[in-house]
């Protein structure tokens, strides 16, 4: 086993988000879930990371019970299960350590969100000297207001504004980033088969 799924950031806390409704992916559990069943079928390490801000009182705050995987995800004992304060799942993990104590050189990267905490960590991966896979259609994001929008509107106007980037432009601009810098980009179907 030298390959390894790194699932990022698929937790409830989205779920509470007003942008949540405009997600790119509204089944990212069933397509996390079609890697997670592929990985534990070729005997690749599946890694969790959850995203947690302490004390900030948010959805990512743990102590408000929405930092764990969404409902329809199951870690399985001895997959690892780290928790992050940065977007990377590096900085402020073991996550290096556990990846080079088992050998692992080829990451494939899925979670939430496509262009932050996934775009992020891949581009430090391949820092590293990781092969890295972005499993595209199994990242998700919602929509992102443009950098001038009034903070104190509801989400559902910021999304109508023609100033915010939608999640297809997000997508497509991510991958541009990444491929063939960073990471070769994939769809669930190229990598489990349709």
């Amino acid at each position: 086993m030298n390959n390894a799924l790194v699932v990022i950031d698929v937790q409830e806390s989205f779920r509470q988000l007003p942008d949540w409704e405009f997600v790119s992916q509204p089944d990212i559990v069933g397509q996390v879930n079609r890697l997670v069943t592929a990985a534990r079928d070729q005997g690749d390490l599946v890694v969790w990371v959850l995203g947690s801000r302490p004390g900030s009182g948010t959805v990512f705050d743990p102590a408000q019970g929405h930092v764990r995987l969404m409902d329809g995800l199951e870690s399985h004992p001895g997959e690892p299960l780290i928790t992050k304060t940065a977007h990377n799942a590096f900085t402020t993990t073991n996550l290096h350590q556990i990846l080079t104590s088992r050998g692992i050189r080829q990451l494939t990267v899925c979670g939430i969100r496509t262009e932050q905490c996934c775009e992020t960590t891949t581009r430090i991966a391949s820092d590293l000297g990781f092969d890295v896979v972005f499993a595209t259609d199994a990242t998700a994001t919602t929509p992102i207001p443009h950098r001038d929008a009034r903070q104190d509107l509801p989400f559902s106007r910021l999304v109508s504004d023609p100033r915010t980037l939608g999640v297809a432009e997000i997508v497509a601009r991510t991958e541009y980033a990444l491929a063939g810098r960073f990471a070769a980009i994939r769809t669930v179907d190229e990598l489990v088969g349709a």
